[in-house]
């Protein structure tokens, strides 16, 4: 990872100092974007520092459309030498196919895998296959950065959200690679989270210190959450106009998602310095903890 700060913003909203013996985010209210079957992780992690958690998912998983093109894939599999997977979405999609396929796993055992950061290479470990390369930092820039001088004239199989940047298979194509882009699953808008969203963030007793962000969808839907007549029309939302967002801290798990804010004009009050759910949760507790904070800006 390169060697930066935790990236810390200003003008929180107050909250009571943790007294002697309490833990060090205690008093601090974080609202947890993630998808509802995996916010479980960064929420469990912020009640052990004292933290109260609100969970409500900005996205929402789904089955792609058609599985067609996934299972010719992966019936396919002989044609590639390299499978790359962004997301445990994406590696759990892919296995839930095998299966539903019935083929074993030994299909992949002539593959090269890449996995963009260390949940993706975990939950393909925990399948028994070996990642062959996971980036230094885990943003797509630098899986293909990782990937320069091993892939030309190489097949890729590419299996990812619906929706996702094009850098991938845009530079790898650039090096001489074929690379196939197959959908594994979709991000959607919770429509049931508006009113929970708005609700919260509409009462002074329960609005959060800080709210997380782990990628560039949670951010757009967030936006679309929160309804554009909130945003009084504005093309590029400015946070810091609206009343129900005053003082509130947002906090980026990495640059791309930290872009994202910044394109719809939201501040980036948190970033992370490891683009990780630990790596997050780490630039909060930097941020939020009194001590640390005032150590920080001395």
């Amino acid at each position: 990872m390169k060697k930066t700060k935790d990236h810390v913003g200003t003008g929180a909203l107050a909250r009571p100092a943790p007294r002697s013996g309490q833990k060090p985010l205690s008093g601090l209210r974080v609202l947890v974007g993630r998808a509802r079957h995996q916010a479980g992780r960064l929420s469990s992690s912020l009640r052990k520092l004292g933290a109260g958690v609100v969970e409500i998912p900005f996205i929402e998983i789904r089955k792609p459309q058609s599985y067609r093109p996934l299972d010719s894939a992966l019936r396919n599999l002989h044609h590639y030498d390299w499978l790359i997977l962004t997301s445990v979405n994406g590696v759990e999609s892919v296995w839930d196919r095998l299966q539903k396929l019935h083929l074993k796993k030994s299909s992949l055992s002539h593959l090269k895998i890449a996995a963009i950061g260390p949940a993706t290479r975990s939950a393909i470990e925990k399948r028994h296959l070996k990642v062959h390369v996971m980036p230094k930092e885990y943003i797509a820039e630098s899986v293909v950065e990782s990937l320069r001088n091993r892939i030309a004239g190489k097949r890729v199989l590419l299996a990812r959200a619906r929706v996702a940047r094009d850098v991938i298979p845009r530079e790898l194509r650039k090096l001489g690679a074929g690379v196939d882009v197959v959908e594994a699953y979709e991000t959607v808008i919770p429509r049931a989270s508006r009113p929970r969203l708005r609700a919260l963030l509409k009462n002074p007793q329960r609005r959060p210190h800080v709210i997380t962000f782990t990628s560039s969808s949670t951010v757009r839907n967030f936006v679309a959450l929160i309804g554009r007549d909130v945003w009084r029309g504005r093309p590029r939302p400015r946070t810091r106009t609206l009343p129900e967002m005053e003082g509130i801290q947002l906090a980026s798990i990495g640059p791309v998602t930290s872009s994202t804010l910044r394109e719809l004009g939201l501040p980036v009050d948190i970033e992370a310095r490891q683009y990780t759910i630990p790596g997050l949760i780490k630039a909060i507790a930097l941020a939020c903890h009194p001590k640390t904070r005032r150590t920080s800006a001395e």
